[in-house]
């Protein structure tokens, strides 16, 4: 279970020479994870989305507020934490000049991973993603969508109980989007803890147990796309998102 109590992070800009302003990504941010669901985090581009997940997933602390994961409090006990998150996001780099398992037996060292159930651990992996076909080419000569799948690979290999997937489908096609939502959709059946941030109003829909739709920085609505659908009386969470923030030229202002 993950637990985000009233999280707030605030930055700092500079606007013109000598002249800084001060501005939150994301404020007062309040909502909790249960195990055996998949909670969206829907918004715009610049919502705060990223931020907030790499608050939740200790890569970056929050200027106030606290974040609990299965009971366990960062400021305590943050290197056992960590060994239970998957955090992916659809830009993260991966070393192009090593095959797919080369880089998966270095993560396994990095989780520090049984080393007698890891080749075993890698081939159900593999075959899960469908990448047995370029399992040994180097990364920087696989497709985008190749690419995606052994990021997730990557991320998956330890077995974690949390997932904080940020943009996990962005760019890719209709094949390798599928590949990834069913594997989460498995997860999620077994019993973990999953958010799902996109942008995609109608993945989530089709993904999501309950959704929070945030804005500017600032949760705007918590609840299933039905439960939000129905509060504003319209058919999908896009017209939902529109009609929470007054429509598009609100959002533009």
């Amino acid at each position: 279970m993950i637990e985000v109590k009233k999280v707030s992070k605030e930055f700092e800009k500079n606007i013109e020479k000598n002249k800084t302003i001060k501005f939150f990504a994301d404020k007062d941010i309040s909502f909790e994870v249960k195990d055996g669901e998949i909670l969206g985090l829907l918004g715009p581009n610049g919502a705060g989305k990223t931020t907030l997940l790499r608050i939740i997933a200790g890569i970056m602390k929050p200027t106030s507020g606290e974040v609990i994961i299965d009971k366990k409090d960062f400021k305590k006990e943050e290197i056992e934490i960590k060994k239970t998150i998957s955090f992916l996001s659809g830009n993260t780099k991966l070393y192009k000049d090593i095959s797919c398992v080369e880089l998966l037996k270095m993560c396994a060292d990095y989780y520090e991973m049984d080393k007698n159930k890891v080749n075993k651990r890698i081939s159900e992996v593999v075959k899960r993603f469908d990448m047995e076909s370029f399992k040994n080419q180097r990364i920087g000569s696989l497709s985008t969508g190749q690419t995606q799948r052994v990021g997730v690979a990557r991320c998956v290999l330890h077995d974690p109980h949390n997932y904080i997937l940020d943009e996990a489908t962005s760019g890719l096609d209709i094949i390798s989007s599928q590949v990834i939502l069913d594997f989460i959709k498995e997860e999620r059946d077994k019993g973990k803890c999953i958010i799902y941030s996109t942008h995609y109003m109608e993945e989530a829909e089709n993904i999501c147990d309950r959704v929070v739709l945030i804005n500017k920085g600032e949760v705007i609505s918590i609840g299933t796309p039905d439960e939000i659908k129905k509060k504003t009386k319209t058919t999908n969470l896009r017209d939902a998102f529109f009609t929470l923030i007054g429509g598009v030229n609100n959002e533009m202002e």
